[in-house]
């Protein structure tokens, strides 16, 4: 037996790993680097483009229900999340460079799987398509065509990363939420009611990066919004936010927390913090925070059109 899998990231990986281990042959096909897209930066497979948490573990909620249950199926994704495991809290945080070579690395040396780089543009039949929120325009207009079903879309924002080097730790403390995990696997920093109003106007008033119209007429992710969308929002939408200081031993008004991204622990994200602020307008505003004075960007924060499929359209009660 045969099969065809379009699109080589988390889905697509995992469904061409269950096929080539059931003896069917797979192509797997990968537009990267051939074509390349707004938020990827490499050709490896299963790149992580946005944050690098795979949410909680814990398996009384959703996130980590679905994990439980991935890994009783034998999920490879989940075994190379767990190999390139770094600290954070309850979630599953991952380096994303280990992690997605360990996909890569155990694609592109099955003997079942064959990989080809470059854009698909037609529907194959039969076949898995896989290609993500960030499938090329040619192929979504023919996915598109198939379903007879427009094609939804909302913005996605990437959060921005700092060096470990940087980080002024005399004014950082150590903790996770609720003392999960080992207990101290962030970096927070405190914030008091003056420097948090101050943040908050800071990023109300920030320039910001504005292409063209398209994004005043697509809706963000609510999932995942811009830290000045929510600070325009209300004044206390940050702090009963991605900012909130529960759970965390202090008595501050708010609290930025620090994720680390990489096992050497070089490299922290600014948790909640995605951003379409200009790049030095990033640099001035998240230099406000208390401990990020001197802060180096390893990653500036960006943002990037996600497609969706409408599937209460092309879809049936029974999901089929």
């Amino acid at each position: 037996m045969k099969a065809v899998v379009v699109g080589g990231g988390l889905a697509g990986s995992e469904a061409t790993w269950a096929l080539a281990e059931r003896g069917i042959a797979v192509t797997l096909r990968e537009m990267r680097p051939v074509k390349t897209t707004a938020a990827h930066q490499t050709d490896r497979l299963a790149e992580l483009v946005c944050s690098n948490s795979f949410k909680s573990v814990e398996p009384a909620n959703a996130h980590g229900l679905l994990k439980a249950e991935m890994r009783r199926l034998g999920s490879m994704v989940l075994d190379a999340a767990d190999g390139a495991r770094v600290p954070g809290g309850a979630a599953l945080a991952v380096d994303r460079v280990a992690f997605s070579q360990a996909v890569h690395d155990r694609l592109t040396s099955h003997p079942a799987i064959t990989i080809l780089r470059g854009e698909v543009t037609e529907l194959e039949s039969p076949g898995i398509v896989a290609t993500g929120p960030l499938t090329s325009e040619a192929l979504a207009a023919a996915i598109a065509r198939r379903l007879d079903a427009r094609a939804l879309a909302f913005f996605d924002a990437i959060a921005p990363i700092v060096s470990a080097d940087s980080l002024d730790t005399v004014r950082l403390f150590r903790a996770s939420r609720y003392g999960k995990g080992s207990g101290d696997d962030y970096w927070n920093a405190p914030l008091t009611e003056v420097e948090y109003d101050a943040l908050v106007t800071a990023l109300r008033t920030g320039e910001q990066y504005q292409p063209h119209h398209e994004f005043d007429r697509t809706p963000y992710f609510e999932g995942c919004l811009p830290v000045e969308e929510m600070a325009a929002r209300g004044r206390d939408v940050l702090r009963f936010g991605p900012m909130k200081p529960v759970g965390l031993g202090t008595d501050a008004f708010a609290v930025v927390q620090l994720r680390q991204e990489d096992r050497a622990g070089q490299m922290w994200n600014l948790v909640g913090f995605q951003t379409r602020l200009k790049v030095p307008e990033q640099q001035r505003v998240f230099r406000m925070i208390p401990g990020l004075e001197h802060a180096e960007f390893l990653r500036f924060g960006s943002i990037h059109r996600n497609a969706y499929i409408n599937s209460p359209r092309a879809l049936t009660a029974h999901l089929s």
